[in-house]
């Protein structure tokens, strides 16, 4: 297969870049109770707004986002310097499989199934324990939720590692 840059990138990304609405952003990190103690990271940040929604909002510690879209990459890293979060907020054009999970406790997704399928074996050997992961729509399958809550049509997901995959 030929594919250009964008169509390349598009083929190796695990979803489609569908931006989460602002207030389901502000459900999803209720849900998971994020808090000034927190360490996020969101794979697959797309414009950013978890990880910037995350300082502001909820006063998290730091935020890392990986995004292998460089356009979105570019924009999430403008809004971010836009908003002067710089200090607390980091974002890597790579892909999220690329992902330095060990100081997370909080990992944010809005993925597909698929890709959640994929990032399984990354999330158990690398998420450490106490951690929580949220996913926004699709479910993590043969993992239990600790919380689940359906939200204007959407579905949070809040798994505790290990708990999710301990039963």
């Amino acid at each position: 297969m030929n594919f250009t840059s964008n169509e390349s990138v598009a083929f190796m990304s695990c979803a489609p870049f569908v931006s989460s609405p602002h207030d389901v952003v502000k459900k999803m990190l209720e849900v998971a109770r994020a808090s000034k103690d927190d360490v996020l990271c969101d794979l697959g940040c797309g414009d950013g707004r978890i990880l910037t929604t995350a300082v502001k909002d909820f006063g998290i510690k730091s935020a890392v986002g990986y995004e292998i879209r460089e356009d979105l990459f570019k924009q999430a890293s403008g809004e971010v310097e836009k908003l002067k979060l710089m200090e607390k907020v980091h974002i890597f054009n790579k892909d999220l499989f690329q992902a330095d999970l060990k100081d997370a406790t909080l990992i944010t997704l809005y993925l597909t199934t698929y890709a959640n399928e994929r990032l399984k074996p990354k999330l158990r050997s690398e998420a450490r324990p106490g951690s929580r992961i949220v996913s926004h729509d699709f479910m993590i399958n043969g993992w239990k939720p600790s919380r689940k809550e359906n939200y204007n049509e959407h579905t949070i997901y809040v798994y505790s590692i290990p708990d999710a995959y301990s039963i």
